[in-house]
């Protein structure tokens, strides 16, 4: 396997994915919302960024509230163009045994019930930084997708407390955390208090046919929109 080069308190460089200067240097424990209308490509960047990481010899944990942990390695590893990765995948798409965890061609799997079941959802990802962690991946990237499928199942308090608890989990691991929500399936209220819970925002458009996103709060000002 890789071996992770990276110092601890180095800043994430994420520019390679999406060409913003605000993300030329990340600071570790970060956690980021991607934000846009439906199949606009969220979940997508989300796994290029980890992607990215991967390819430095970070870990990698998806929690996944739609696929199935089969789907998300595979699609994964067309990403990588690898199969030589650190990757924890808390598979949430329901119809299995709660808290069943595996680990096989070096892949930690825990499965949950429910994309509901939120205290699962988090001693699956507390396991997964801990087996990765073990094998020698101290920092890495965390994608979540999708927070708008834990609000059709819980309410807007309850996944904001669940965020901000997480986000001070990846805090402490140093670990970066990238978290999709349709916005399109929201309403205003719900959106501003999901976002109170992050350190930025990158949000996605479609413009005249084609994908844009720009990146807010982790500068002063938003940046500029830029073509996906």
């Amino acid at each position: 396997m890789a071996t992770n080069t990276d110092q601890p308190g180095t800043m994430y460089d994420l520019s390679s994915v999406l060409d913003v200067e605000a993300l030329e240097a990340v600071r570790p424990g970060s956690s980021i919302l991607i934000s846009g209308p439906a199949m606009t490509g969220k979940q997508g960047l989300a796994y290029d960024v980890l992607a990215d990481g991967v390819t430095d010899g970070q870990g990698a944990i998806i929690v996944s509230t739609g696929d199935r942990a089969e789907t998300v390695v595979n699609e994964f590893a067309g990403r990588v163009g690898t199969d030589d990765f650190e990757l924890g995948v808390i598979d949430c798409a329901g119809d299995q045994q709660t808290g069943e965890s595996s680990v096989g061609n070096d892949v930690f799997t825990h499965r949950v019930n429910s994309p509901g079941d939120l205290t699962g959802i988090g001693i699956g990802i507390t396991e997964a930084l801990e087996a990765l962690h073990g094998r020698g991946a101290d920092r890495g990237r965390l994608a979540l997708s999708s927070l708008s499928t834990m609000l059709t199942y819980t309410d807007r308090k309850t996944v904001f407390k669940f965020c901000h608890v997480l986000s001070s989990r990846l805090e402490a691991a140093e670990y970066l955390g990238l978290f999709t929500i349709d916005a399109s399936a929201h309403d205003e209220q719900t959106l501003q208090v999901i976002k109170q819970a992050f350190d930025g925002m990158i949000e996605i458009r479609e413009n005249d046919g084609k994908r844009e996103a720009r990146v807010r709060g982790l500068t002063a000002e938003p940046s500029e929109w830029v073509e996906l």
